[in-house]
């Protein structure tokens, strides 16, 4: 057999293990905070459009450090980004442990300001976060190794996202939100230390362009020029933002489907658990043709997924529709990866994976809002019928309007 058709290659590699054990702890850590997060907001406030605003806390410091972020990662070593940024976040999750002691108790007893203010901060380390990592990735492996790394990289990814939802809602659950907090420090300590063992990896060449204005601008440049990534991106970029429906499962957990904390801990990681199995099958059977179709056929399925869970009203037909909208999911990230990684030069995968997390990172939060205000002007059922179909018909207007992505066979 040969490396590239290994599919555990990429995992061979000890540098890449260390990298995807990092990406496990710190998205358990992530995934926990967000449900703590929101529990606790909906708890002081019963309020959608509070949840919403958890998103929109973090989504603008995403958004407005995002392209320099990029440009930064194209000229400053990866792993000093990542290391100072976790180091942010691990300072964000003490802050928050530390508002659940009877010193800190105070501070958000009349209002969450000041929970909105920690996430604004984590916010801006994960703008700086997102294309430091993207970058730093495919420096681990061979270019032949891109979509078994990817690929690789996505399953830890989402089972740090099946676990965290469900391990912080069952230790807030069972053990208060004290401890909760405490194994949200812990987990990015440890995502610390392993970043910290992987040898540093000296920069591509830098590119020509002189002025951070005008290397940004040629990153925005490569992108918006290139059909077949920038109709990727905008796909998931609107399917994120109309389809999904995460900030309103405490609603549909306490509201419609009666099983409280814990049982929002298994919806949040729902979606995670379909993602796992649809990597775990495409690690062995990798995606070969047809890669726009089914690209577009999946994001459809999300959507129908995602009208289909907002009208029912029994938790396990629930749990089946998240998991299914989590492996058409799946899919959409690791073709969406794995063509930005291929057809994007070296020395300018910073800029374009900015250009990706303003799209695709950021658009989980201002989706969270979006959920929030639409559940407030419509109520909490129709407005995801409503994304659900937003959702269908940005399938159907990028399947006219991008015919070299529809007609895409394979990426070599």
């Amino acid at each position: 057999m040969s490396i590239a058709a290994d599919p555990y290659a990429a995992i061979r590699i000890r540098d890449f293990r260390l990298f995807v054990t990092s990406r496990l702890f710190i998205t358990l850590a992530m995934q926990m905070q967000g449900v703590i997060v929101g529990w606790q907001i909906y708890e002081l406030t019963k309020d959608p459009l509070s949840l919403g605003l958890i998103g929109l806390a973090e989504a603008i410091p995403a958004i407005t450090v995002s392209l320099y972020a990029g440009h930064l990662a194209d000229i400053v070593e990866r792993k000093k980004i990542i290391i100072t940024c976790v180091s942010v976040l691990a300072c964000c999750s003490t802050t928050l442990l530390y508002f659940t002691t009877n010193l800190g108790a105070f501070i958000i007893a009349n209002g969450v300001f000041a929970i909105y203010a920690v996430i604004f901060v984590s916010g801006i380390a994960r703008g700086f976060l997102s294309p430091a990592t993207f970058s730093f990735m495919p420096q681990l492996v061979h270019r032949s190794l891109y979509q078994n790394a990817i690929t690789w990289n996505s399953t830890i990814w989402e089972g740090g996202a099946v676990g965290g939802p469900m391990i912080g809602g069952l230790i807030y659950g069972f053990f208060g939100i004290t401890i909760a907090y405490s194994t949200v420090t812990l987990s990015i300590v440890i995502a610390f230390l392993c970043y910290l063992t992987i040898p540093n990896r000296p920069l591509p060449p830098i590119t020509t362009e002189q002025g951070t204005w005008t290397k940004i601008k040629a990153g925005l440049k490569f992108v918006f020029s290139n059909q077949i990534i920038l109709s990727a991106i905008s796909l998931d970029l609107f399917a994120v933002l109309f389809g999904g429906a995460v900030a309103l499962l405490p609603f549909f957990a306490d509201e419609i489907l009666h099983i409280g904390k814990t049982g929002l801990g298994f919806l949040r990681s729902a979606p995670a658990i379909g993602a796992v199995l649809m990597a775990i099958y495409i690690t062995r059977n990798p995606i070969k043709k047809n890669i726009g179709k089914i690209l577009l056929a999946c994001v459809a399925g999300f959507g129908v997924a995602m009208i289909a869970f907002s009208l029912s009203t029994w938790f396990w037909l629930s749990m089946a529709l998240l998991i299914l909208s989590g492996m058409f999911d799946c899919v959409s990230v690791i073709v969406r990866s794995t063509l930005i990684h291929t057809l994007t030069p070296e020395n300018m995968k910073g800029r374009v994976a900015a250009v990706n997390s303003m799209f695709i990172g950021s658009s989980n939060e201002i989706g969270m809002l979006e959920s929030g205000v639409a559940a407030k002007l419509l109520g909490i059922v129709p407005s995801v019928i409503f994304g659900g179909l937003m959702t269908l018909s940005v399938v159907g207007i990028t399947a006219w309007k991008a015919p070299a992505l529809r007609r895409l066979q394979q990426v070599k």
